[in-house]
């Protein structure tokens, strides 16, 4: 009986590792590697598709054509595999698809993705000391966490992600608190996987560079509990452009998201231990947030930001736009420790970075511009957290 029992495990044990192999594929586009990220920062990237016709390499590091990405032609060879060689790439993370006769897809060879608003992208990170602060070093780190919260003024229960910093929970003190708010394409997971901030903190941290601190990341679209997919809105396709945009909602709310945070978390409740910064739409809630809430944040940053946006719809501006320019100046006579601005050199938004430093001037608003090159992206947005991050709580 024994033996019976022996023999029939023996046989289901083989017949699950011969249906488990029949969902590997063994061929050799498995020994594919792509990207192959080389020491000089080339990279070079292949795809095997033998009856494709055509394959472009479409990168956030090629000169982009209006809000596409620039593409590149990939050529074949005699076994089908398409492959592609860049020229020496700057010291970043990146995101690129493949165009397989007109159909965009991301690399099969390359298991790390990222989602920005309803688009997939493969991503690599290359070597040098910005991409550095990208990577998983061995290093503590800290916690990610997603969290609900009850929201009074919006009538709702939202969700947030929050960065801990190592030691956190293993300790007794209380921590300072960062407020990092997406733009109008992003949710509250848009900072923690295309910002990379957990490995930024981890590293700027374990450098001494930055103070240990929370991050705390907001879902910024009112109209939107969490991601999509993570509420009871269920598995919708995801638009950049929300009903709330420009409704003054987040802005006007945002005393909740910050009485939550202190209730729940071990943090320092005065403003020299508070920051809020943002990019894009992010930014432009950053600057109406901490004006309408004048005494509140110490740090404030804005990189890319949007500065006003506007609902043609509206019929009459919301309180939180229309008293902004008495609110900031409360802001300036209560005084703070920075005001951060950074700004890409080709960003479209550039011009209205030039008028809002304008009337910074005029109302002697005191600030720190910081401009760099590039435009309105991610590889610009992750710097400016790894440079704003070690200016706080000093």
């Amino acid at each position: 009986m024994k033996r019976t029992i022996l023999i029939l495990g023996v046989f289901l044990l083989s017949s699950f590792s011969i249906y488990a192999q029949q969902n590997l594929d063994f061929s050799g586009a498995q020994g594919i590697i792509s990207p192959q990220v080389h020491e000089d920062n080339t990279v070079t990237f292949r795809l095997d598709a033998p009856k494709a016709q055509e394959v472009l390499l479409q990168g956030d590091w090629m000169p982009a054509e209006g809000w596409t990405p620039g593409r590149a032609a990939m050529k074949k060879d005699e076994k089908g595999i398409w492959t592609y060689t860049t020229s020496a790439l700057r010291s970043d993370m990146f995101m690129y698809n493949f165009i397989v006769d007109g159909v965009k897809i991301v690399d099969p060879n390359n298991v790390y993705q990222v989602r920005d608003i309803a688009n997939l992208f493969s991503i690599f990170i290359v070597n040098g000391e910005q991409a550095s602060y990208y990577k998983v070093h061995d290093v503590p780190h800290g916690s990610v966490t997603r969290v609900w919260y009850d929201s009074p003024g919006l009538k709702s229960n939202r969700r947030l992600t929050v960065y801990t910093p190592p030691g956190y929970e293993s300790s007794k003190e209380s921590y300072p608190v960062l407020y990092l708010l997406h733009g109008v394409g992003g949710d509250e997971e848009a900072w923690i996987s295309l910002g990379r901030t957990a490995q930024i903190m981890d590293n700027l941290i374990a450098q001494g560079k930055a103070k240990p601190m929370l991050v705390v990341m907001t879902n910024g679209h009112t109209s939107n509990t969490a991601a999509p997919g993570e509420s009871s809105k269920g598995l919708y396709k995801p638009i950049m452009m929300t009903p709330d945009v420009g409704s003054g909602n987040m802005e006007s709310t945002f005393q909740d998201v910050i009485n939550f945070v202190e209730k729940t978390y071990r943090v320092k409740k005065e403003k020299a231990s508070r920051a809020i910064a943002g990019l894009s739409m992010g930014g432009s809630h950053t600057l109406f947030i901490s004006a309408n809430l004048p005494n509140t944040f110490d740090y404030v940053g804005l990189f890319s930001a949007a500065y006003r946006l506007n609902r043609p719809d509206a019929q009459e501006i919301p309180a939180v736009y229309a008293n902004y320019e008495k609110n900031l100046e409360k802001q300036r006579d209560n005084g703070y420790k920075l005001y951060w601005i950074a700004m890409g050199k080709t960003d479209f938004l550039y011009q209205t970075a030039i008028d809002f430093r304008k009337m910074l001037d005029e109302k002697k608003v005191k600030y720190v511009y910081r401009e760099s090159d590039g435009g309105h992206t991610w590889s610009n947005w992750r710097l400016y957290l790894s440079e704003f991050a070690p200016l706080l709580f000093k």
